[in-house]
Parts: structure tokens; C-alpha cells; sequence
């Protein structure tokens, strides 16, 4: 890497977002090799990521998919758009297990503020409708900013959604663990890291990878036409190449414009994966290979 940024004792700054205590630090600290980077915490994705472009870390490691919400959309748009020059180096998958959190123990009923992430309130809809019907929710820049906001506040109708990590750290108190709807609640983070550095890899824990995957982003005019995303879509199932996603998302042009975001199971210097890229290369207006790198093997439990 270029003249990487190192902490005193050496070990290469990761960005991640912040503060400390949320699901970002909890899948870096679960993911990199013990004691091999310094985590710094940032206000948003969107300045993780912007520290990473500045060189002010070595990498940046930032959510992409949830498997009840969906994806992270500003983490795709940023990917796709003005963050074209980072690329995805890592993938690591964590177990999410969200938290009811106060400043001290409180009745769910004298309870009517709830601050968090806005992702989390779509993973813990039953328990906010059954047990917190009355309640409004805010939303903050991270569960950890929300638990910190409320122990800081000191106000007894207001709670948090967080991680019980937060909750230690802060010094809050836990009234309801694993509020959330579902036990295979799982969050998918990518480790990031500058164009320029992308053959390097960032320090992952020894056996957490598994087979290597390829993230593509392509759009082109073709996409009016009657099966022009069939025809995309075939160089990779004639090369038998597997396809683990593949989304839509809006150009943020006009109306009707979207880019198409895949993932797909291949090293970017195999032939079959260069050729079915070539293939829609070919057919498209634009085609970005957003990273190929090891795929996580498993999820790792919540340290919380």
C-alpha cells in the first residue's frame, strides 16, 4: 500500500462507523486478526468512506446488506458513484442481536422515544409494535450514537436499540435483550480499501474466508430494450457462473434509468469470469467491477 497511515505501535488504522459500541466496530473487531489494526471510529458511512479516499486509514470496513432490510443503500450509491476510486478487498458476516437500552431500568410503558440506526426498526417491528406501540422513533447515526444520546440525556422516556457492548461502554442499562424478529438476523460488511492499494489485503483472521466472489455494477441504454437484462444475465448461467445477488437500483438520472448491482461466485482473474464480464461489457454502457475478493465463510457471533 501507499504510504499507509499507521498508529505509533505500527498496526494500520481501519475506519468503521462509529462511536464506539455499534455492529461496524463489533464486525471489525470479529473479522481482523487480533491486535492487527487500530478501529477509528466515524460520524457516518459516508465519512468512513471519505476518510478511507483521503488516506487517512488503510481501509474502511462498512455495512452493504441485512438480511431482513435489504442492502445499505447509501454503501451501494457511494460505491457505485462518487466512491468508484475504493474497491471492495474483504467481506465479513456478523450476527445481529439488538437491545432495548436505557439509562436505568424503566417500565416499557413510561417509555415514549426510541433513537436508532434507521435500519433497525424494520428488524424489530414485532416488538415495537406489541411492546412499544406508543413509542416514536428517532433516528440517530449509529445504535451505538443512539445508546450514548439516551445515557447522556438522562431522560426516562427515552430508549435506545442498540448493542448490549454499547450499553457496557456507556455505562446504560440493558432492559430487553434480542428484541429483534428474527435469530438469523445477519449483517453483510465489506472491507474496503483505495484502487491503487486493492491488491493488498487487509489483515482477516485465519480461516474466515471462504470461495471468492465478484461485485459488478452495469447499466446502458440496452435497458429500454425487451430483454436486455436476460441477455446480460446469460453470459454468466452459459459460463455456469453462479449469481448470489443481483438488485436494481436508480441512476438518480430520470425516471425509469437504474444500474444493476450483481455478485457473483468467481475470481475476477479466472477466464470464465473475464470473458462473462466481457460479454456484458458488451451489451452495456457502462460496466464497474466494484471488487473480487474472499467471500466470509461464516458469520461471526455478536461479541454482545
Amino acid at each position: 500500500m501507499s504510504t499507509p497511515p499507521e498508529t505509533p505501535a505500527g498496526r494500520p488504522r481501519v475506519g468503521y462507523l462509529g462511536p464506539e459500541g455499534t455492529f461496524s466496530e463489533e464486525a471489525l473487531l470479529a473479522s481482523a486478526a487480533v491486535g492487527a489494526v487500530d478501529p477509528i471510529p466515524q460520524g457516518t458511512i459516508y465519512d468512513t468512506v471519505t476518510a478511507l479516499r483521503r488516506g487517512e486509514v488503510s481501509w474502511a470496513i462498512v455495512p452493504i446488506e441485512n438480511s431482513l432490510e435489504g442492502s445499505i443503500s447509501v454503501t451501494l450509491d457511494l460505491l457505485a458513484g462518487e466512491a468508484s476510486d475504493v474497491k471492495i478487498v474483504g467481506e465479513a458476516l456478523l450476527r445481529i442481536r439488538h437491545s432495548l437500552i436505557a439509562a436505568e431500568m424503566v417500565a416499557l410503558e413510561r417509555i415514549d422515544t426510541v433513537l436508532t440506526h434507521p435500519q433497525v426498526p424494520g428488524q424489530c417491528t414485532r416488538f415495537l409494535r406489541n411492546e412499544l406501540p406508543h413509542a416514536r422513533i428517532v433516528p440517530a447515526s449509529s445504535t451505538a450514537e443512539a445508546v450514548r444520546a439516551v445515557t447522556a440525556g438522562g431522560d426516562r422516556g427515552q430508549a435506545a436499540l442498540g448493542t448490549a457492548l454499547a450499553a457496557r461502554i456507556y455505562g446504560a442499562t440493558v432492559i430487553r435483550e434480542g428484541v429483534e424478529d428474527s435469530d438469523d438476523n445477519e449483517t453483510r460488511f465489506v472491507w474496503l480499501a483505495r484502487a491503487q492499494d486493492a491488491a493488498e489485503q487487509p489483515p482477516l483472521r485465519a480461516g474466515g474466508l471462504g470461495e471468492w466472489k465478484t461485485s459488478l455494477v452495469f447499466w446502458g441504454l440496452g435497458a429500454e430494450r425487451p430483454g436486455w437484462l436476460v441477455r446480460c444475465l446469460e453470459e454468466f448461467a452459459r459460463r455456469d457462473i453462479n449469481l448470489t445477488k443481483i438488485e436494481s437500483r436508480p441512476r438518480r438520472e430520470r425516471l425509469g434509468s437504474y444500474m444493476f448491482f450483481a455478485d457473483l461466485g468467481g475470481r475476477l482473474g479466472e477466464t470464465r469470469v473475464a470473458d462473462a464480464i466481457a460479454g456484458v461489457e458488451a451489451l452495456c454502457e457502462e460496466v464497474r467491477v466494484l471488487g473480487s475478493y474472499p467471500a466470509a465463510a461464516t458469520s461471526g457471533a455478536p461479541t454482545a
